[in-house]
């Protein structure tokens, strides 16, 4: 009786603190929602996709899967359902799991720059990596034929980047390591069904492969050396303008490209519509410089505009004569110190200085661009003085040789004719000796008897 009526009390209790409690919840000022995350500051969810994926017999279900193994999302800790899960409105998905399946090609750099277009995220798993990657391929001739035609040929993210299957560019086996980019770009590039709609050669990723640019990347493996992206760009890709491509060349060649932009001659070019060093180099097959190139380049590029009778019609063969000299005194300087050095002289000095020429002329053609004859004259003097040093000291460093073979000639012989008259003065003496003439000698006992 007594436990019924303390179980009794304590609902009624119970019933008056909930009353209360509702009382002044209700008189409390209501705080607002909590702001909505941003999709990409959302925290993933973890997805157990590749558990039956992995093992799938259609190759086109299970291959992305095997390809993820590997993704550099996935080592982060991104799994499928980062770029599958929680489509944006508008874009495709299965409406009962909100599951979005293969996008539409002209949302995938949205889909893409979700993550990599937020700068507060971007600085949680890579702060190096740029945030503007979209936005500059919305500016490339990419970007632009998907979004104002629609095109669904144009390449997207996904082409240059395999989805599944994203390696950091250091790494050798990524689409976009230096050594694969131009196999990349050939993948749309020499395919002559998808280029033929643009009225696009397929043959540029062959002639830049035989180029000096080609040879030093996939021969010399020199990772320096500009492939398709160096000159067109990445996200942003698009052909040069006529008046940009000296800028573009520039950034390797700053020497040429200066000299090039204050010969006066850029304005000419762009109101003929000549592309800067391509008029000369050409684009994708820039074949190696030669001194010998300047003749040829005097007939085709000067002779356009200048004719043999004009004074600046001949300038290229002019500077072609001084650079010649300059490397004809080089050769002598350096012949006559190599005989002085084989002879036994130290020339070591000389040799070295004389390694300077090879500046002189690296600058020489390197003025060649100012495409007049005074700053090519101004760098083979420099260069002759330092030729004519050079033959000066390997002539003193002969002269001091023969005189030191004549010296030491002439202390041979002296030597030798001392030798002899010491042996002519021994042999003189023997003669004057009675025993020389014949006589016996006499002993102490005959002279006694006598």
């Amino acid at each position: 009786m007594r436990s019924r009526r303390w179980l009794g009390m304590g609902v009624s209790i119970a019933l008056l603190a909930g009353l209360m409690a509702g009382a002044l919840s209700a008189q409390r000022p209501q705080r607002p929602p909590p702001p909505p995350v941003a999709l990409s500051q959302r925290p993933v969810p973890p997805d157990r996709c590749t558990e039956c994926h992995l093992d799938l017999d259609d190759e086109r279900l299970s291959a992305p899967a095997h390809s993820f193994q590997t993704d550099v999302h996935q080592a982060r800790g991104f799994g499928c359902l980062a770029c599958h899960g929680a489509p944006r409105p508008g874009e495709d998905a299965i409406a009962a799991t909100g599951f979005l399946g293969k996008p539409a090609r002209r949302a995938i750099a949205g889909i893409c720059g979700r993550c990599h277009s937020d700068a507060a995220f971007m600085r949680d798993y890579n702060p190096t990596l740029r945030v503007d990657q979209v936005t500059e391929y919305l500016t490339s001739g990419h970007g632009l034929l998907l979004m104002q035609r629609d095109d669904p040929n144009v390449a997207t993210c996904v082409d240059c980047h395999p989805p599944h299957g994203i390696r950091p560019p250091s790494d050798l086996e990524s689409t976009v390591h230096p050594l694969q980019v131009a196999e990349t770009c050939g993948s749309c590039h020499a395919d002559a069904q998808r280029m033929a709609r643009y009225d696009l050669p397929i043959d540029t990723r062959d002639r830049w492969a035989m180029s000096v640019h080609g040879r030093m990347l996939e021969e010399d493996g020199d990772l320096s050396a500009p492939t398709c992206n160096d000159c067109h760009g990445n996200h942003g890709a698009a052909p040069p303008g006529v008046g940009s491509v000296r800028n573009v060349c520039g950034q390797c060649h700053t020497v040429m490209a200066d000299f090039f932009t204050a010969s006066g001659h850029v304005e000419i070019f762009e109101e003929e519509g000549l592309p800067g060093c391509a008029t000369c180099h050409g684009n994708h097959a820039v074949e190696e410089t030669s001194d010998t190139a300047l003749v040829t380049r005097s007939d085709e590029v000067c002779g356009r505009c200048h004719v043999p009778a004009d004074p600046y019609g001949g300038e290229f063969l002019e500077m072609k004569r001084m650079i010649d000299s300059l490397k004809i005194e080089a050769d002598r300087s350096r012949a006559i110190l190599h005989d002085a050095e084989n002879r036994g002289m130290e020339v070591s000095q000389a040799l070295f200085e004389l390694e300077e020429v090879n500046n002189a002329l690296t600058k020489a053609r390197g003025a060649i661009h100012a495409l007049s004859i005074d700053p090519v004259k101004a760098e083979v003097d420099e260069g002759l003085k330092l030729t004519a040093a050079g033959l000066q000291r390997g002539e003193v460093a002969l002269q001091d040789f023969f005189a030191r073979r004549l010296g030491l000639a002439a202390s041979f012989f002296f030597i030798l004719a001392l030798i002899a008259g010491i042996v002519v003065r021994i042999r003189l003496m023997e003669l004057s000796s009675p025993i020389a003439e014949g006589s016996p000698p006499t002993r102490k006992g005959d002279s006694d008897a006598r």
